[in-house]
């Protein structure tokens, strides 16, 4: 099997690295629009050939993956189904929702598998958490509680291109956590406050936001987000049942500390980054794109389902710039 990878920055070489150690992968051949970048790539990564354009790659791949900027997502998405190559697309695949709405109707008409990167979906504690929902082992779900916190701010000239907290931290979380409790969002209320950095208000974003979600059955969720923990990146998530409670995320390098006798304490090795914290997911992540191109298991993160957790996002903006609930209608 050969697969692509279009765009050679820090995520694009990290999934080219772990796509070059899966057996069933051959070669891993590298794209990027910037010239010469993706030959230094391959030179640095065993297993993998540098190739000069696009055309070139799609016409030479059994699948591909979609690392370059979001601006880029839809022209390359459609230059991909166009020939028929399998793809997982880092997320968004599109910036706003309308754009991603057409996007994801032109993928759906091709037929083409198409995988948005949210990892969440494929960190194995995560995964058990869904599984163990799906076959009822923990019952009713009265309550869902996300944390997930940066170690340190990202770079202050990404900020007013990331489209806020929103759209780019919690993100992740609208995904994941409807996708756990598997019904509808009928309600949105967020908060956030400039707590960091002056930065942050600088681009009319917030550092530190809070959000409660209304499941149509009744439950509720909330997500907390940050771009500041001194202990290290955290990001966890608990649910909460009739039959039981679970977590994911809590092991020996979580950044907590607790004051009770014999509790958790955080280590010299907390996490320092997602790449990090999710290793383990973005391995599975790309052994699974190989097991989905080889019609082998299901998609397990289509490009439809990406378009609930923009759509959260844009209600959670709304709700925070105006202090109140947005109802979600047809969500």
């Amino acid at each position: 099997m050969r697969i692509g990878v279009a765009g050679v920055g820090r995520i694009g070489t990290m999934h080219a690295t772990n796509l070059a150690a899966l057996d069933r992968v051959d070669e891993v051949l590298l794209f990027d629009p910037v010239p010469g970048r993706a030959a230094q790539a391959s030179a640095e990564l065993k297993g993998t050939t540098a190739v000069d354009d696009l055309d070139t790659l799609l016409g030479s791949v059994d699948g591909v993956l979609l690392a370059t900027p979001t601006n880029t997502h839809p022209e390359m998405l459609r230059a991909a189904i166009g020939k028929g190559v399998p793809t997982l697309c880092e997320k968004p695949i599109a910036s706003d929702l309308a754009e991603m709405t057409a996007l994801v109707e032109d993928v759906e008409k091709s037929g083409v598998e198409v995988l948005v990167g949210f990892q969440r979906r494929f960190d194995p504690a995560i995964y058990e958490l869904n599984r163990r929902i799906r076959a009822g082992e923990v019952g009713d779900i009265y309550l869902v509680r996300a944390v997930g916190n940066d170690a340190n701010p990202p770079d202050f000239s990404y900020l007013p291109a990331s489209g806020g907290i929103f759209r780019d931290l919690l993100i992740h979380d609208l995904d994941c956590v409807p996708w756990l409790v598997g019904e509808p969002v009928v309600e949105v209320y967020a908060s956030g406050s400039v707590l960091v950095h002056q930065a942050f208000a600088d681009a009319d974003d917030v550092d530190n936001a809070v959000v409660m979600l209304k499941f149509a059955g009744g439950a509720h969720a909330t997500l907390a987000g940050g771009r500041h923990d001194p202990v290290g990146y955290d990001h966890r998530i608990e649910v909460l049942g009739s039959k039981d409670s679970l977590v994911a995320g809590v092991d020996a390098r979580t950044p907590l500390n607790s004051l009770e006798p014999g509790g958790h304490v955080a280590g010299p090795d907390a996490y320092p980054g997602f790449p990090e914290r999710f290793h383990r997911a973005y391995v599975n992540e790309m052994n699974l794109f190989t097991q989905v191109i080889k019609g082998e298991v299901a998609n397990p993160s289509p490009a439809r389902e990406s378009l609930i957790s923009l759509r959260l996002a844009e209600a959670c903006e709304q709700s925070r710039r105006t202090g109140a609930p947005v109802k979600i209608e047809g969500n």
